[in-house]
């Protein structure tokens, strides 16, 4: 089992950048694929990026391939979403989600969910 915090959220600019964190329980996390996902006011939550166990693969959303990236350090625990050139409707609350194996692909089922940090992009 494992467990995600989430963490670098805030409120910034349109244009402007954040990185988030995913810091991970347990000393298996290389074990685990992870996937960003958000969810705005009154919308569905939706599959941003994920990543593969050592972070060879890495797959994201159309909306923020070029802008978003996705990184992992296993020696840390911890999964970054590195987001450029932010715009009003990346504005959600962002969650991190882990599972051992992706049944799906990386937009299919997680085991496992933080609670998510809120960002917010003014125009």
């Amino acid at each position: 089992q494992v467990q995600l915090v989430e963490s670098g959220g805030g409120l910034v600019q349109a244009g402007g950048s954040l990185r988030l964190s995913c810091a991970a329980s347990g000393r298996t996390f290389s074990s685990y694929v992870v996937g960003w996902f958000r969810q705005a006011p009154g919308k569905e939550r939706e599959f941003v990026a994920a990543i593969t166990y050592s972070g060879g693969g890495n797959y994201y959303a159309d909306s923020v391939k070029g802008r978003f990236s996705i990184s992992r350090d296993n020696a840390k625990n911890t999964v970054y979403l590195q987001m450029n050139n932010l715009k009003p409707e990346d504005t959600a609350v962002y969650y991190c989600a882990a599972t051992v194996t992706w049944i799906g692909g990386p937009r299919g089922a997680y085991d496992y969910w933080g609670q998510g940090t809120q960002v917010t992009v003014s125009s």
